[in-house]
């Protein structure tokens, strides 16, 4: 929204935020990409596979590993955030079983509050795992069918944290 869309007594626009392409250097602090890029670290099964190996940080403390099936309803950009969350107990991976895009929306900061946003647009062939006790949007893909794999801790606690921001963050195209 411009200043020439403002009328006197409209409340302030949201904050905005540009989406930027997913690249693993540029989500490492909130998590890992999970991808094929280079060489395999192996071959396998006659060699007819390669093997790209140990990808993420999976984390579940004193859980275990449980894999979950996810529909997500599809959005479009520009996106609001008005929720983060996040899981102090373990990590979770969200494994596109499509190969359309998805909005991964992450925030700094391990307190009680999340600090400064980002947003990442994912490109087909990708999935993210994100680090235990990272702020996050919810799942947000773009297209349907919004079905992911979702690869996280199973086990005793309260393992979700939620926030809603006082301002809701806008996310755009690039």
């Amino acid at each position: 929204m411009s200043g020439e869309d403002t009328r006197p007594g409209d409340p302030p626009p949201a904050a905005a935020l540009v989406a930027r392409p997913l690249t693993a250097e540029a989500f490492r602090p909130f998590g890992d990409v999970i991808e094929v890029a280079g060489d395999p670290d192996r071959i396998i099964n006659a060699g007819l596979c390669g093997r790209f190996h140990d990808r993420a940080r999976l984390d579940f403390g004193d859980g275990r590993a449980g894999i979950s099936l996810f529909d997500a309803a599809p959005r479009s950009l520009p996106h609001t955030v008005d929720l983060l969350e996040r899981h102090p107990f373990g990590s979770q991976a969200f494994v596109p079983m499509s190969p359309a895009p998805f909005l991964v929306v992450v925030a700094e900061g391990a307190g009680a509050v999340p600090g400064a946003v980002h947003a990442f647009l994912t490109r087909p062939g990708q999935a993210v795992n994100l680090l235990r006790g990272t702020w996050h949007g919810v799942l947000t893909p773009l297209t349907a069918p919004g079905l992911f794999a979702v690869i996280d801790r199973i086990g005793p606690g309260a393992n979700l944290e939620e926030h809603r921001p006082a301002d809701p963050i806008v996310v755009r195209a690039p």
